[in-house]
């Protein structure tokens, strides 16, 4: 029997994508690389290009071109013309407006469910706080941040809004760098989990009050972190005296990171 004939990987490629309303491949594209960005896997001032990137997700560069044009509109990615597309460097002004608005919500939130949660809710959230220990024995920060997500992803939905943590993820990709960079400062991931489980421990007990005291000053957390972080890695942040269309700086990995 003759040999089938294989398609060319790029023939099947292009078929597969038009195959796919263009939206969903931008779609996909612009959730992929903002995702490398949050999660610092693309670091701040890391150069970005077209070509590599299409290469590397297998799609044309029109999705690629169409998704760094959103992640500029959010200000994770900067264009400087004659050098080329970069992810941007973290902006402490950013940081500050999603943390303003995180803590509005979140603590407006968990005072509705102090009076709404169930032992559901509770046994929900201290199974996620034994996640976070476990990440925290096995030293895998990146575990460790997902499970913190879901720690808040889940109290706001105790309050019974359960798509209000949408807004707030969609808002906070400044701050998400910038506590992803805290968690190797000594002895911050032992802190965290100890705040998270005052928070519950407070709403098991109905106390509203220690409940949102202990909430707010886990959240305000990352103004003492970000100014050590910001004195050890000054090239990870946007200079605020920068001229527009300088150079970025070379970004250097941070310890506790991946290469």
């Amino acid at each position: 029997m003759a040999a089938q004939r294989r398609e060319p990987r790029k023939t099947r490629r292009v078929e597969a994508e038009a195959s796919r309303p263009r939206e969903s491949v931008r779609t996909r594209v612009h959730a992929l690389l903002r995702a490398r960005i949050t999660s610092l896997e693309l670091l701040p001032g890391a150069p970005l290009s077209e070509n590599e990137l299409a290469a590397e997700l297998d799609v044309s560069r029109t999705p690629v071109r169409e998704a760094l044009i959103l992640l500029g509109e959010e200000s994770l990615v900067d264009v400087f013309p004659k050098l080329g597309t970069f992810v941007s460097r973290i902006s402490v002004d950013a940081v500050l407006e999603a943390q303003f608005m995180r803590e509005a919500l979140e603590l407006a939130a968990l005072r509705e469910a102090v009076t709404k949660s169930g032992a559901q809710d509770i046994t929900e959230l201290r199974a996620i706080l034994d996640a976070q220990r476990a990440a925290l024995k096995a030293g895998d920060a990146d575990v460790f941040f997902e499970q913190d997500e879901a720690f808040h992803r889940r109290l706001m939905e105790a309050s019974g809004h359960r798509t209000l943590w949408r807004t707030v993820a969609t808002a906070k990709a400044h701050l998400d760098r910038a506590r992803r960079l805290s968690l190797p400062l000594p002895h911050r991931i032992e802190t965290l989990v100890d705040e998270h489980t005052a928070v519950v421990d407070a709403l098991e007990r109905r106390d509203a009050a220690r409940a949102e005291d202990a909430l707010r000053g886990h959240l305000q957390g990352v103004f003492d972190d970000i100014g050590t972080i910001r004195a050890s890695h000054p090239e990870l942040f946007a200079d605020p005296h920068e001229q527009p269309g300088s150079a970025p700086a070379r970004p250097r990995v941070h310890p506790g990171l991946r290469a």
